[in-house]
């Protein structure tokens, strides 16, 4: 079936998406990866998506597998970010689909649950990675226990903290961010240090990033805003004890000018600008917004743990990428090759140099840890990774008009934390029964 062009534009929400692919996802043969040989001595061309945001780690890895080998030649192709989803859709409904795909480890949910990917199960088992592979990334790509997608990049957020500051507040860093009192304690004397000096900063306005670095307090209570499983999913936001207090922490934070005055209005554009200069205490953000924009002497003064919950416990959101093997793949032998040589330790271990983080914690050694200490805390627990897996992340959290900002403002900038929960409520169950039609 041919989508019109009105159809295309909207294929970004995901209950479009969903809608697109359903019935389509069979259409395209899967590679049968467990046919004798599969994965090995491939040849010819190997066509692969990747995102904008990540070419230049993707270019990376690609450009040491073409020295590792002379079989196999992979020819790149960047779609920018907010074109994938429709890119991609668009291709596997008209059947010219790329051998594999790099892609945004949260919309790999979407066609893996519309039946778009092969089964990599066999052969991620055969890795023998086992618990080392990011649990949060593989559950993204996961439906009734197969997985239909192998991690590979991690973006992980944390919580950036200006030692300098610490200690001229005379603050602990980790006894005054284990849980809210001490970190609002910290917030407090940090910005009583200097005029231009805040304890805390957030984006906002800008609810990709605000989903980013304010869910893990909730997540960190083992608790999350999504109930249930893929397609019958419900809202778990009005009554949530985890985010009411979440949300009353970072009202209290405006509330008392303990975060800059342009966080009311900031979309991430300048995202680590404040404390790159030194004016922040405490930062969540992710590696590759602070660490690329830092001085060294900065990076020096700079501690970095995990984000906690109100009462303790720590967690982060396990972003990144995802590499998948779309159905009707040409060349998949040559896919899993390269999938399989992206994965290895020595090419996990290089991620930082590209600003982002690797996806299994076995390749944490004494020097890995000297020589990278800011992805060090999600990997040594990397089992508190984690995002919901659901066909409506998008809608409800990246949408600049979706519930989960509207909820963000209402509760911290106008204080009715309550109703802008009560108001969240029932438009996460709206989006998500329509995602889940």
């Amino acid at each position: 079936m041919e989508l019109t062009r009105r159809q295309l534009l909207t294929l970004a929400g995901s209950a479009t998406v969903a809608a697109a692919l359903a019935g389509c996802g069979g259409t395209l043969r899967p590679a049968d990866v467990e046919a004798p040989g599969f994965g090995e001595n491939a040849s010819g061309t190997l066509n692969l998506w990747c995102r904008s945001d990540t070419v230049n780690g993707t270019q990376a890895v690609v450009d040491a597998f073409h020295r590792s080998q002379d079989r196999i030649r992979v020819r790149v192709t960047p779609i920018q970010n907010g074109q994938y989803v429709t890119k991609l859709a668009t291709a596997i409904r008209g059947g010219r689909v790329p051998d594999v795909i790099d892609i945004d480890d949260i919309y790999s949910t979407l066609f893996a649950y519309r039946g778009a990917f092969t089964d990599l199960t066999p052969l991620i088992e055969d890795l023998g990675i086992g618990d080392a592979l990011s649990p949060g990334h593989l559950a993204l790509s996961t439906k009734d226990g197969r997985h239909y997608g192998l991690p590979f990049i991690g973006d992980f957020s944390v919580l950036f903290c200006n030692t300098e500051l610490f200690d001229r507040a005379g603050l602990d860093v980790d006894e005054h961010t284990r849980d809210f009192a001490g970190m609002l304690e910290a917030a407090r004397a940090i910005t009583a240090l200097d005029d231009d000096v805040y304890g805390w900063s957030y984006p906002g306005n800008a609810s990709g990033a605000l989903g980013f670095t304010v869910q893990p307090h909730v997540w960190a209570t083992d608790r999350d805003l999504i109930a249930g499983d893929v397609g019958s999913q419900t809202g778990d936001v009005a009554g949530n004890d985890a985010l009411h207090r979440t949300l009353d922490l970072l009202r209290t934070l405006w509330e008392e000018q303990l975060v800059p005055p342009g966080s009311f209005s900031d979309d991430a554009s300048r995202w680590s600008a404040d404390y790159t200069a030194g004016r922040l205490g405490m930062f969540p953000a992710g590696y590759g917004v602070v660490v690329p924009n830092a001085d060294p002497a900065l990076l020096e003064r700079t501690r970095v743990v995990m984000l906690p919950g109100p009462d303790g416990g720590r967690a982060f959101f396990d972003g990144g990428d995802n590499l998948c093997m779309p159905n009707g793949a040409k060349n998949p032998s040559a896919a899993w090759e390269f999938m399989r040589f992206a994965v290895s330790v020595e090419q996990q271990s290089r991620m930082p140099e590209g600003f982002y983080s690797p996806v299994r914690s076995d390749v944490v050694t004494p020097q890995f840890a000297q020589d990278n200490p800011f992805v060090l805390p999600p990997l040594e627990s990397i089992d508190r990774g984690y995002a919901p897996t659901t066909l409506a992340y998008n809608l409800i959290y990246n949408q600049q008009d979706g519930p989960w900002l509207r909820m963000f403002r209402r509760a911290v900038f106008d204080g009715e934390v309550d109703a802008a929960m009560d108001e969240a409520q029932s438009t996460y169950d709206r989006i998500l029964r329509q995602a889940q039609a």
